[in-house]
């Protein structure tokens, strides 16, 4: 791998990937942030720290959690902690029928078969469609995706990096569009609801409450992608004159497209009866004054999604012979939770800092003091939640994981932004636009390395600088866009999700 080291930008790219190299592995980190709220919370109790409740009024002294006290609530509260966090269980119920859905080889064959079935007039777009909405395969889609779009763009006489970088680009951004509410939702909205309580333990964030913004979300993106594929990155390419480089296409069961058609019209069925069940007055699923905001479909939609999957799944799977037994399901419900074990080991890391972070009462103070501050200086409007964009999109280029960059800033913004008036759902949605638009840039980003290779294949002399040059036009046009697009979900008044304002 050849990597430029000339010029400023380079220079500073080389900078970026040796600092974020130097940071230790997320569980380790958050570690590190537990044994320092410790530590902080000693050093406020030196000070006599208080803080009043903004809710109740009720004067709170920062809790030593160095104490004989503090000792007995880490040891008492530890293993509640973990299985109490809101997002563990949200997540792993979800991934059970995503992860059903992945390994029967459902997902795969619809991202195939989407993009090598497009018609050439609309192959880009095609690849940015299936990008953006590949999240439902969780990281696959950013391995699966780039090298197939570049193997499909050289079949039809287009650069097959144009193709790469279109699939990587959309792929990368996609963890803040969707058509569906998937596992990064549910993800999500646990560490808010965590970091709510913080203010107000009545808030709860639910997987659905950026839904309309997501919906939204897709279609920019994937026009904004599609363009700028055909208007700035295959005429900065030029014609390909190089060898290609035949990506293995794993062999379709022979009743996949059976298989498919009949998940589809499962889904339907489904569909139809969940609208049934939501769809009137009368409905169960509706509250008891009739309404779906708020209502038990709403608090159930993690629930009625995990049907959803394992039902297309399940029908997908026996179709095409998958699936035979029960076993066959259990086992591979069981090999998709394989795959979130080192989430698993991460949140036990995580729910011990927000539950320091809480009990310490260190929470609700920088809250509040940051909010005064904030209000002292006349910065509460929107200008805010800009400038708070900007800020997570350059900690992307130190800390890659998103649910760990997010439970570290949540129990921070979220409170302060409580107090200043806003949604803690509305807070998530900054949050995740400025996350999704620098995924594709930073050197640390573990899937750059890999698309490198693919993109060696087509490009010997390609570097990480050769990757990063076609991925910036797509960073910057996709933060821009984005913020203009909450600007005008913030003026309008447009709902991020079912109820949800920017306002509390």
């Amino acid at each position: 791998m050849e990597t430029a080291k000339k010029g400023f930008f380079n220079k500073f790219l080389n900078g970026v990937e040796k600092v974020g190299n130097k940071l230790p592995d997320p569980f380790i980190l958050f570690v590190y942030m537990a044994l320092g709220v410790i530590v902080l919370s000693w050093i406020f109790s030196l000070f006599n720290a208080q803080v009043t409740h903004p809710g109740t009024g009720e004067t709170l002294d920062i809790k030593n959690l160095a104490s004989g006290e503090g000792l007995r609530y880490i040891v008492t509260s530890m293993i509640e902690n973990f299985t109490g966090f809101a997002p563990l269980g949200i997540v792993l119920a979800m991934m059970l029928g995503i992860g059903l859905t992945e390994k029967v080889g459902m997902l795969d064959y619809a991202i195939r078969k989407t993009i090598m079935k497009s018609p050439p007039w609309l192959l880009t777009y095609s690849v940015a469609f299936v990008g953006v909405m590949g999240n439902l395969a969780s990281d696959a889609a950013m391995l699966l995706i780039p090298p197939l779009a570049a193997m499909v763009f050289y079949k039809v006489g287009r650069h097959p990096l144009a193709g790469l970088a279109v699939g990587y680009a959309s792929s990368g951004a996609g963890f803040t569009a969707n058509l569906l509410i998937v596992g990064t939702d549910a993800l999500l909205a646990g560490i808010s609801t965590e970091a709510a309580k913080i203010i107000d333990d009545t808030i709860v964030v639910t997987p659905a409450d950026n839904w309309y913004f997501n919906i939204v979300s897709v279609f920019v993106i994937t026009f904004l992608a599609g363009f700028i594929t055909s208007k700035f990155i295959e005429p900065r390419l030029g014609k390909y004159s190089g060898e290609a480089v035949e990506v293995d296409v794993e062999e379709d069961p022979p009743n996949a497209g059976k298989g498919f058609r009949n998940a589809m019209i499962a889904a339907l069925v489904f569909l139809v009866l969940v609208y049934l069940s939501v769809g009137f007055s009368w409905s169960p699923l509706r509250s008891e004054e009739g309404k779906v905001i708020p209502s038990p479909f709403l608090t159930g939609i993690v629930p009625i999604l995990l049907f959803l999957f394992l039902t297309v799944g399940i029908t997908y799977g026996v179709t095409v012979g998958k699936i035979k037994s029960g076993k066959d399901i259990a086992g591979y419900m069981a090999e998709s939770m394989k795959d979130m074990s080192g989430y698993i080991v991460l949140i036990f890391a995580i729910s011990q800092f927000i539950a320091y972070f809480n009990w310490s009462n260190i929470g609700i103070w920088v809250a509040v003091n940051g909010a005064e501050f904030l209000e002292s200086i006349n910065f509460t409007g929107i200008g805010l939640i800009i400038g708070y964009i900007i800020f997570t999109a350059l900690m992307n280029f130190l800390i890659t994981s998103g649910s760990a960059k997010w439970a570290l800033e949540a129990p921070i913004f979220v409170p302060m932004f409580m107090q200043l008036g806003y949604h803690p759902a509305f807070t998530q949605a900054a949050y995740r636009i400025a996350d999704s638009s620098t995924n594709i840039v930073t050197p640390l980003m573990p899937y750059m390395v890999v698309v490198l290779t693919f993109m060696q294949k087509y490009d010997k002399k390609a570097g990480i600088g050769t990757l990063i040059s076609l991925m910036l036009p797509y960073s910057m046009a996709f933060l821009i866009a984005w913020i203009i697009l909450i600007l005008i979900f913030f003026y309008a008044g447009i709902p991020f999700g079912p109820g949800i304002t920017p306002y509390i």
